[in-house]
């Protein structure tokens, strides 16, 4: 009878090497990737300032990696839908997110609702913050922020504010606001940022916190007064235009955007997506295309995206159960 029993020292090998086995290829494939069409969620409508960003981020990848970066808008339920779709993707990379506050607001905004962003969403990278003004109607009698909260004192539960629904960033950033100054605005919600906008070019109301791609050609325009910017610092797009900051002290809020994917998607996968991301913020070309929007690069690694994800998430909690804000 033929002896089958192996030396223990070559079967150990063996086993050793059956065993990186599955890493190897799934290195191996990580190098490789991507080897066909990857698709960008958008959890907004076509045109928009985010459906901007992503074709511009999309197109970059596409020349870097080699294959099409598509852009899937599936607009719906506060991005609700479009991250329930990539929430249910296979973790391959192959399916990618946009991630933005809404994310963040929607984890409190929601009682019920059938993912856990934090848990079932890998960050990837930062993209950049956007800014969000402070705006009103060219006749409101204010000039300044301080000027602002001293008239909307003097005229308590008077001032329209309005937003582009309940639990929407420009709602959320004027609730932070009324919750640090103690003054009382009524919120006026619409069915998105453009109805809002142009009521408030109208006069129907009187202030609004928008973010800065929806409002800036009208502040160009003077059709909107612009008095603050809620970044911590003053953007170098409006570079005249003080922040909330100088006038409310610690008064921070803007909008970020950026690239998240399944849980479990390959470590290898999001460390190459990391980094092309990276590439494209250090790129003079890209930095002048979000300059335009008024955006401002935010490079870093994927904790530091899950860190800034999770301060957000913290944060809009505060304000949110404060002001009892329920979705629509």
């Amino acid at each position: 009878m033929t002896n089958l029993k192996l030396p223990r020292r070559k079967f150990l090998r063996l086993a050793a090497g059956a065993a990186a086995l599955p890493a190897l290829s799934r290195i191996a494939r990580a190098q490789a990737y991507p080897t066909r069409p990857v698709r960008i969620i958008v959890p907004y409508t076509a045109g928009g300032s985010a459906d901007i960003l992503a074709r511009l981020i999309g197109q970059w990848l596409s020349e870097r990696l080699g294959q099409p970066f598509i852009i899937d808008n599936r607009p719906g339920a506060g991005t609700n839908i479009g991250t329930e779709t990539v929430v249910k993707a296979p973790p391959d990379g192959y399916t990618l997110l946009l991630a933005s506050p809404a994310n963040a607001i929607n984890a409190t905004l929601y009682d019920k609702l059938n993912f856990n962003f934090m848990r079932d969403m890998v960050p990837v990278a930062s993209i950049h913050r956007i800014p969000h003004l402070v705006v009103v109607h060219p006749s409101v009698p204010v000039n300044t922020v301080p000027e602002l909260i001293a008239y909307a004192k003097a005229n308590a539960g008077k001032i329209n504010m309005a937003s582009g629904g309940n639990g929407s960033g420009s709602h959320v950033c004027g609730e932070l606001f009324k919750m640090m100054t103690g003054i009382n605005m009524v919120h006026v919600p619409y069915r998105g940022a453009a109805p809002a906008m142009t009521d408030l070019i109208g006069g129907q109301v009187q202030v609004m916190f928008p973010d800065m791609p929806s409002s800036i050609e009208y502040i160009r325009s003077e059709k909107l007064r612009a008095l603050a910017v809620t970044t911590a610092t003053r953007s170098e797009t409006l570079a005249s235009v003080p922040a909330v900051g100088e006038a409310v002290s610690e008064y921070e809020a803007s909008a970020f955007q950026g690239i998240a994917a399944p849980k479990n998607t390959p470590v290898e996968v999001t460390v190459k997506l990391n980094r092309e991301i990276n590439a494209a913020l250090a790129d003079s070309k890209i930095k002048a295309r979000l300059a335009d929007i008024g955006g401002t690069p935010l490079p870093g690694s994927s904790a530091d995206f899950a860190s800034l994800i999770a301060q957000e998430t913290e944060k809009w909690n505060k304000v949110i159960r404060f002001a009892g804000i329920k979705p629509e």
